[in-house]
């Protein structure tokens, strides 16, 4: 089947935001093309956290016991060696939802897996290497994404921009885009694992600091550094990058034969902002085209599918009967920007009193910081962050309508 030449809705980027977005327009019986520039999902270094919330989603959309008979593993807990000294900062054990843990699912899987649900319900389809090269704007109203190839294909009610943080809307200043500052870098790559394990861990020592991703055989690593300091360190050799590794995490073994160079050590430039304004009339930006968030808490997916369920139960129904939903577009940013500014001003606070201090040299062996102590020794603070990490600010629920049958 080609590209159709117009649809209803056409949703820019295939990820998480854009697949879900794309499922819940669909579903509720609105023409809804996504539109994914590579040729497949298989992409690394992606964040593979499926947190609470989401799978929240999927329960109430009856998809959760499909969901987790893709390979995953399971996490519920989240501890950090400080200094050598092993500290619980994080329980989620105790949520009362349907599935009260992380499920650690390479976002490949995730994708692949919101497409063939997707692919149930005529109304949706999917275009891969379809990069949108521009959105076309007729009579002071968005109306079409334009192609490489200088085509066009028309969105008769909306575009929903879910194309990430190098987003259209970003890099062609269609609309305005407020930088929070960000003081790291991250490099991520993989470490051989063995034995079990349920909690995510980081390993603080001195100004380093590492954080271990249970991915199954293996450690899925985020090394962080200073903001733009890349090149010093790479300029170091690395035989000393491993040794940083390793005085942060001793545990870890294989470093060699995992880095025998830098081939396998990929640089995540981490960015930390938000849309002012996140729409236009025919257009809204959702997830990281909305707001770029940092890999703290690996809460940027589940943000992101939030944005498409609040997206869908706000306008779906609208557009599934009047000729578009531009008035109600203002909704989905009100609903939306309250809990990405909590989760931004959260994250910030981390950078500055964890993280900065840490790669600036200034703990040094000092000791944890009391925060942390606390949460380690009183079992019920451990379900704060817990929760915050698992259901997120403003948690959503399907409410959009459901046309389809399967």
């Amino acid at each position: 089947m080609g590209t159709p030449e117009s649809v209803d809705v056409i949703v820019t980027g295939g990820g998480p935001a854009g697949m879900m977005a794309g499922l819940l327009f669909a579903r509720a019986g609105v023409e809804t093309l996504v539109l994914e520039k590579h040729a497949d999902f298989l992409r690394d270094f992606r964040g593979d956290t499926v947190h609470p919330s989401t799978m929240e989603i999927l329960c109430e959309l009856g998809l959760l016991e499909r969901f987790l008979d893709r390979p995953h593993k399971r996490l519920d807990r989240a501890e950090i060696s400080w200094n050598g000294r092993k500290l619980m900062i994080g329980d989620l054990s105790h949520l009362k939802t349907p599935a009260p843990f992380i499920a650690m699912m390479p976002q490949w899987e995730f994708l692949d897996f919101l497409r063939n649900e997707a692919e149930t319900y005529p109304e949706f389809s999917l275009a891969l290497e379809t990069p949108a090269a521009g959105i076309r704007a007729r009579d002071g109203r968005y109306d079409a994404v334009l192609l490489e190839d200088g085509s066009a294909i028309e969105a008769r009610k909306l575009v929903i921009m879910a194309d990430g943080r190098d987003s259209l809307v970003r890099r062609q200043e269609i609309l305005p885009l407020e930088d929070l500052g960000v003081p790291i870098d991250v490099f991520w790559f993989r470490v051989p694992k063995t034995g079990e394990d349920r909690a995510v861990r980081g390993a603080i020592h001195g100004n380093h600091m590492v954080v271990l991703i249970d991915r199954g055989d293996f450690w899925q690593c985020a090394f962080v550094i200073g903001k733009g300091k890349a090149e010093t360190i790479r300029d170091r050799g690395i035989e000393a990058f491993r040794r940083d590794i390793v005085n942060a995490a001793p545990d870890l073994e294989g470093l060699e034969d995992a880095l025998p160079n830098w081939d396998p050590v990929k640089l995540l430039s981490v960015s930390l902002d938000r849309l002012t304004l996140w729409h236009k009339p025919g257009l809204l930006a959702i997830g990281d085209a909305a707001h770029a968030m940092s890999p703290v808490g690996g809460i940027g997916i589940n943000l992101a599918i939030q944005d498409a369920v609040a997206a869908a139960n706000i306008l779906a129904g609208p557009i599934s009967q009047l000729d578009n939903g531009d008035r109600f577009l203002a909704r989905v940013q009100k609903r939306r920007l309250y809990p990405a500014r909590v989760i931004q001003r959260g994250q910030q606070i981390a950078h500055e009193n964890l993280l900065r201090p840490v790669i600036s040299g200034r703990t040094g062996e000092a000791e944890p910081p009391l925060l942390l102590k606390l949460l380690d020794r009183i079992p019920l603070l451990r379900r704060i962050p817990g929760r915050l990490i698992g259901l997120g600010i403003r948690r959503e629920h399907v409410r959009a309508p459901s046309a389809s049958a399967r």
